[in-house]
């Protein structure tokens, strides 16, 4: 599975974006039964796993953007979403999103990721 996140940019604090996540794979079945996620790697730092999405569309969020980031899935389109609102410059990171596995470790390989930077 190929997978290309978009949507990024640079946005003052306090401001939205709107990423996308989509899927390459010809196959249908693979993407609607996986557990999918968005994560985020600020620089100098590891990757952490910010948002999650179930098959069963059940959203959880790390602590840092409850109540500001938003994540969907739209199977039909092989997409995941990421609504981020009232960002902060410590949102700055490239997002990626990949499925996840019942530890939270990523799936599939990881594909491009989008640059988010915030600014103060």
């Amino acid at each position: 599975v190929q997978l290309q996140a978009s949507g990024g940019g640079l946005v003052q604090a306090g401001g939205s974006l709107r990423l996308s996540c989509h899927a390459s794979r010809s196959i249908f079945s693979v993407f609607r039964p996986r557990n999918m996620g968005w994560y985020r790697q600020p620089p100098g730092k590891e990757r952490e796993l910010v948002a999650r999405i179930t098959s069963d569309n059940e959203a959880t969020y790390e602590d840092s953007v409850k109540g500001r980031f938003t994540i969907s899935r739209d199977n039909s389109r092989k997409t995941v979403y990421l609504q981020m609102n009232t960002l902060k410059p410590e949102d700055t990171a490239v997002y990626y999103c990949n499925a996840y596995s019942a530890s939270g470790t990523n799936v599939w390989n990881w594909g491009r990721g989008t640059q988010v930077t915030v600014s103060s």
